[in-house]
């Protein structure tokens, strides 16, 4: 049975390339060498096989190279599709995410944010259920932290990359409005525990200057359940649904099909983050969009950026487009 091949040291690489174990490792690292030496070093550990220890690695630099990704709801497609994204683009930066699921609980959310920072991790990405916990100004003191979505309140964040609620509800209701809806039922995974965030909060403004008798309801991000809250609203009497994930709106198409309902003759339904699935049914649903590719791309620079001890604080705004596809009646 054939042996496994033993890993290369950097000794070996810094004898094939008579340079010393000090230079290598510098190179290696893209680090005060020049960019030949940087070149032949890098060729040569390719042709003996050479990788780097990771624990090794950890020890020197005080890194693990993981970054965590805590998530909302990893029901939400939208959310899966931007985890997917980030963990793609983080492995091009040579950082692995460490991915968690809050399931859109507020206090396991929390819990896992802590385990997260006892891991070690190099930095956090949360698109945080709780934007207003108190939790985040601890954790940023101890761990550089990015957050998507929503600022965190009081919270000395690393970046931020947050969504222009304000404008994308606006665009939301008064699409709706243009339409001749006056009574909207908005689905929102928000639990009563977190009543402050910001998108649900514009909701609620903006009823009286827009004329709407609006209910908002929680609806989890799961189809099942979705469908479950689409079908007591439908039989409460609504044919006008904003819901603020896609995920929720793919469960009134399912509960409005169930019901013999058709969209939009019947029932109209708005999303809110443009899932590609959702130019898919028919008819399309009529979303707001967020370019989960930019998110994705100033995410990741952020954290990777402030991982590195960049202590440069920024924030980025995401401005919304309305996607019109014809599910609005």
């Amino acid at each position: 049975m054939p042996q496994p091949r033993k890993r290369a040291t950097i000794r070996e690489v810094a004898k094939a390339t008579g340079l010393s174990p000090a230079s290598v490792s510098y190179a290696l690292r893209g680090m005060q060498v020049s960019e030949e030496t940087i070149e032949r070093v890098r060729r040569v550990a390719a042709e003996l096989g050479y990788e780097a220890d990771p624990i090794a690695r950890a020890l020197a630099s005080g890194r693990t190279g993981m970054i965590g990704l805590l998530c909302g709801s990893l029901e939400d497609l939208w959310q899966q599709a931007l985890a997917v994204g980030i963990g793609r683009a983080l492995k091009d930066n040579d950082r692995y995410a460490l991915i968690l699921d809050a399931t859109g609980d507020p206090s396991r959310e929390r819990t896992l944010a802590r385990q997260l920072r006892d891991q070690r991790v190099d930095a956090l990405i949360v698109q945080p259920v709780d934007p207003a916990a108190p939790l985040w100004a601890e954790l940023c003191e101890s761990l550089p932290v990015v957050s998507i979505g929503d600022s965190l309140a009081g919270a000395r964040t690393a970046g931020e990359v947050v969504f222009d609620n304000r404008a994308g509800v606006t665009l939301a209701l008064e699409h709706m409005r243009d339409r001749g809806h006056r009574r909207v039922a908005v689905l929102t995974p928000t639990r009563a525990s977190t009543p402050d965030r910001p998108a649900d909060v514009h909701v609620l403004a903006e009823t009286g200057r827009l004329g709407l008798d609006i209910e908002v309801v929680t609806a989890p991000q799961a189809l099942a359940a979705a469908t479950d809250v689409a079908r007591r609203m439908l039989a409460g009497g609504h044919r006008a649904f904003f819901c603020f994930a896609d995920s929720i709106a793919y469960g009134v198409y399912a509960a409005s099909a169930e019901r013999g309902l058709r969209i939009p003759a019947d029932v109209s339904v708005m999303g809110y983050d443009d899932h590609p699935m959702s130019g898919l049914l028919s008819p399309g649903l009529t979303t707001v969009d967020w370019d989960i590719d930019g998110i994705v791309r100033a995410a990741v620079r952020l954290v990777v950026a402030a991982a590195d001890g960049n202590t440069r604080r920024r924030r980025i705004v995401q401005a919304p487009e309305l996607r019109e596809r014809g599910s609005v009646g």
